[in-house]
């Protein structure tokens, strides 16, 4: 059998590495990674700020809630007291003790037609 004689004097020579060759294609890659982080870290903050908003929001209509029903329960016991001073019993009891009035007399009463 013949041997082949095989030439080693055209095998190209690997490239240096030293960062200074970059692609096009690594670039477009890196351009790409880039603008898919900002996207993430945008949405993200978007969410935790959305989930912030949504906690305070409930805080505050708890809030408002618990007030309202305290101006209800407020609103009843003005009304009850209300009540209790309109009373006629009442009314007549201060003008006859401490304002020392007395119902009308027959003479004392005019009928106007």
């Amino acid at each position: 059998m013949a041997q082949a004689r095989t030439d080693y004097t055209k095998v190209a020579a690997p490239r240096a590495l030293g960062g200074l060759e970059v692609t096009p294609h690594r670039i477009d890659i890196f351009k790409y990674l880039m603008i898919c982080m900002v996207l993430f870290t945008m949405v993200s903050v978007f969410h935790v700020w959305s989930r912030f908003k949504l906690v305070d929001l409930n805080l505050q209509i708890s809030e408002i809630s618990r007030q309202l029903s305290e101006a209800g329960q407020e609103q009843k016991r003005l009304k009850l007291e209300a009540a209790s001073l309109k009373a006629p019993a009442r009314i007549e009891a201060i003008a006859k003790n401490e304002l020392g009035m007395a119902l009308p007399t027959k003479q004392q009463v005019i009928y106007v037609k």
